[in-house]
């Protein structure tokens, strides 16, 4: 990884020891890459940073002569990078090298990371933001493995408790009814069951099998597993993790009720765990779950929640700390909500009207590609728009059909360009033009983006990163002639586009987007 090299070449010059950051910049006039080591240094040495920018720069001259084309100190002590031609040409090589291998890291190695996300109720289909929620776990699963940690992906069944009686009375149509929508009137000539409670655990299970795992598989998704809450009560996991909090005087009487001393761990209240009718609350399962994946030896668990779950943050995080682990291999992506936009205007949903679009409609109305693409091109953790006009149009306006027609050109070129090739000895050193190694330098990228979605999460960056490699190929396709020039120069053109087909590829498969073969 160029970055690394970068920052490897600087701690060897750089003899105090400060975190050194190294960065793209905005504008190429400011480099390939840019580091604001001196500045940080300034204020450790009490010297001038532009200073101590001039001395890092003499050494780096002379020690890394092959690495940099050009090196620049920029006021007011900014250290700017240009990347040598021989080492951008390397990086082709190692592409072509690695193929799909290519931007895979092994600081996971022997890491197990469980990731729990969707986990939604299983009282109907579903919903937009499930969708989101789904895409972006699925996608941070790729990242980590791309990583080389062991992922499981993990969806928590909530199939017992207040929710599904509330279904059950839904399905018998009684006072206490909450959710409706053609679904419900299929149950209800479905189940016969007048129970509520019982009724409700029947159609949980009708719609988590007929209606939720077939979306999950439309959506692309495959979990590892599928953990039921009800478990956990049939195997006293519940009960036993409560009298373990006990034991260590964690818990108390108030009320009538059984509480948790969460804010012993920072939690801002403490929490109810067996409430005054002797019902266990939702968190105390929650708590048991969550020992029971320490347990399977994940050493980093993360959820995905809702935004309507912010405040479970804090209170996991105590019983975490409380159960004898680090709260800091915890970590949770919170998922905002989505407005859906159809001629300018927004397509109001309601669950309980039964009224809202479901994610499996929306994967028809505009298709697999664009749901995911588009749901990933903003943080998670930010409310978003989904243009429904602009994923389902068939232009380069559409990002998603963009990136996918940048890719599908490189293979039609080469396809072309079989018949015209020969076996030569490929001379990379050919490629000199400010197209060709513009487009170098963005694939020389795609491994440094990796890293950074792996440990920040930030899963957009690959979205903008498939939409800079686009950009840089279109202008590369318009700017050089590929088939018909000079045997030479084409057959180094041609090993530049199938370095970058692979990028693509390896990408799409990162995104879980399709590559077709023609559009």
């Amino acid at each position: 990884m160029l970055k690394t090299k970068i920052a490897d070449c600087l701690k060897e010059v750089i003899k105090e020891s400060t975190p050194i950051e190294i960065f793209v910049p905005e504008n190429e006039k400011f480099g390939h890459y840019s580091t604001n080591a001196a500045l940080r240094l300034a204020k450790i040495l009490k010297r001038n940073p532009m200073e101590i920018a001039n001395g890092i720069n003499e050494k780096l001259r002379i020690k890394n002569s092959e690495l940099f084309s050009k090196i620049e100190v920029a006021a007011p002590g900014f250290i700017n990078f240009w990347l040598s031609e021989k080492i951008l040409q390397n990086e082709i090589r190692e592409i072509l090298k690695k193929k799909e291998k290519y931007g895979s890291f092994k600081s996971g190695k022997n890491k197990k990371i469980n990731i729990e996300f969707i986990s939604a109720n299983p009282v109907g289909p579903l919903t937009i933001g499930n969708g989101r929620g789904g895409f972006c776990g699925d996608v941070l699963a790729n990242v980590l493995e791309k990583a080389g940690y062991e992922v499981a992906r993990e969806y928590y069944i909530n199939d017992t408790g207040e929710q599904i009686k509330r279904l059950g009375h839904s399905v018998l149509g009684d006072e206490q009814a909450v959710y409706s929508g053609d679904y419900i009137e299929k149950l209800r000539e479905e189940i016969t069951e007048k129970n509520p409670a019982k009724a409700g655990e029947e159609a949980a299970k009708i719609i988590l099998e007929e209606m939720i795992k077939p979306t999950v598989e439309k959506m692309g998704i495959k979990f590892n597993k599928w953990f039921s809450e009800k478990s956990l009560y049939k195997s006293k996991a519940v009960e036993k993790t409560i009298e373990e909090l006990g034991k260590k005087n964690l818990i108390y009487k108030k009320e009538g009720a059984v509480w948790f001393k969460s804010t012993k761990f920072g939690d801002d209240k403490d929490r109810v765990l067996i409430k005054t009718d002797g019902e266990k609350t939702y968190f105390a399962s929650d708590i048991a779950y969550l020992k029971n994946k320490f347990k399977r030896n994940f050493g980093k668990l993360i959820i995905f929640l809702g935004a309507d779950h912010y405040g479970y943050i804090g209170r996991m995080k105590a019983a975490a700390e409380a159960l004898g682990y680090k709260k800091e291999n915890l970590a949770f992506v919170i998922i905002q909500l989505v407005r859906l936009l159809k001629e300018g205007k927004e397509v109001r949903m309601s669950k309980r009207t039964g009224s809202y679009i479901t994610i499996n409609e929306l994967i028809d109305e505009v298709g697999l590609d664009a749901a995911r693409f588009f749901f990933l091109m903003s943080s998670p953790e930010t409310h978003m728009d989904f243009d429904l006009d602009l994923a389902k149009e068939q232009s380069l306006k559409n990002p998603v059909y963009y990136v996918q027609y940048a890719a599908v050109r490189c293979g039609g070129i080469l396809n072309r360009s079989k018949a015209t090739s020969d076996k030569r000895q490929v001379n990379l050193e050919l490629l000199n033009t400010p197209a060709d190694i513009n487009l170098t330098r963005m694939l020389a990228r795609f491994p440094e983006t990796v890293e950074a979605a792996a440990l920040n999460y930030n899963l957009q960056a690959l979205v903008r990163f498939a939409l800079d490699l686009s950009r840089e190929f279109n202008n590369f396709y318009e700017k050089e002639k590929i088939i018909g020039e000079k045997q030479d120069l084409m057959a180094a053109r041609l090993e530049l586009i199938k370095a970058t087909r692979i990028v693509f590829k390896t990408l799409f498969n990162l995104l879980g987007i399709s590559l077709p073969e023609k559009m």
